[in-house]
Parts: C-alpha cells; sequence; structure tokens
C-alpha cells in the first residue's frame, strides 16, 4: 500500500469529483524524480493549468515507487536460464537491472512514462478501495 497523508487523500477526492468521477481525465502534467522522491504533478485533461504550482502534488518515496516497478514486472522479462548445477533449462522472470535503476538508465521514455501512470492508477485504486472498504464498516 502507498502511504498517503489525510491532506493529500482530501485533495485526491476533490480533484475526482472535479472530473465527476470520470479518472481517464487526470493526467500527470509533470514529473521530477531524485533519490528520495518520485513527484508527480496531477491536473484535469480538459482544465489544463498554466504552472505547476496549481496542479497537486503528489509525492511518493523511491522505496515505494521500486516495489511497483517491481510488482509491475517492468525491470524484467519472462526468459529460460540454465540450472547451474543439474544443467536443466527453466523458465522465470530475469531482472534487467534493480528497479530505481531500470527507470533512470534502461528504461525508455515509454517505460518511464508506463511507470509514473501506474503509480497514479494504483494511488486511485487504493484511495477508491480504502473509502468504499470504510463505508462498508458504518
Amino acid at each position: 500500500m502507498i502511504k498517503l497523508s489525510q491532506k493529500l487523500k482530501d485533495q485526491l477526492w476533490w480533484l475526482i469529483i472535479s472530473v465527476d468521477y470520470n479518472y481517464s481525465r487526470i493526467c500527470i502534467a509533470d514529473h521530477d524524480f531524485n533519490n528520495d522522491t518520485l513527484t508527480l504533478w496531477l491536473e484535469d485533461k480538459q482544465d489544463f493549468k498554466n504552472t505547476v504550482d496549481e496542479c497537486l502534488q503528489l509525492d511518493i518515496s523511491a522505496k515505494q515507487f521500486a516495489r511497483i516497478i517491481k510488482a509491475e514486472g517492468f525491470n524484467s522479462y519472462e526468459g529460460t536460464k540454465l540450472h547451474a548445477n543439474k544443467q536443466f533449462v527453466y523458465n522465470t522472470r530475469i531482472e534487467i537491472n534493480p528497479p530505481l535503476t531500470w527507470y533512470e538508465t534502461d528504461a525508455t521514455l515509454i517505460e518511464q512514462q508506463w511507470a509514473r501512470e501506474k503509480v497514479l492508477k494504483k494511488v486511485l485504486t487504493q484511495l477508491v478501495e480504502t473509502e468504499v472498504i470504510g463505508d462498508k464498516q458504518w
């Protein structure tokens, strides 16, 4: 699970409400990645902002971003390996590089975009699912 503050959850809900619950209207206006944090600035596709200061800023820790990349298999591919001792071939996922190294050095621009969009999708899905579960407990 991605950790979100209550303030950020409220801001995300306002963004969801402002797009009339049409999640495809929420897009990443800009992004920044350093060793500690992936920062995404979110906006409504039908209401573009003039600066990123007007957009909703979403900060995801590098550790959580790495988990998402690994879970989605972005930094690996399906391949075959030869067992070192028993000399038989088997299918497995072959890791290209650790998740964050893959993102910074190996991933194409499109693959980086896919990874960022997956983060956005995970955050929105988690937000909606946890709120729905919370409502059922009442």
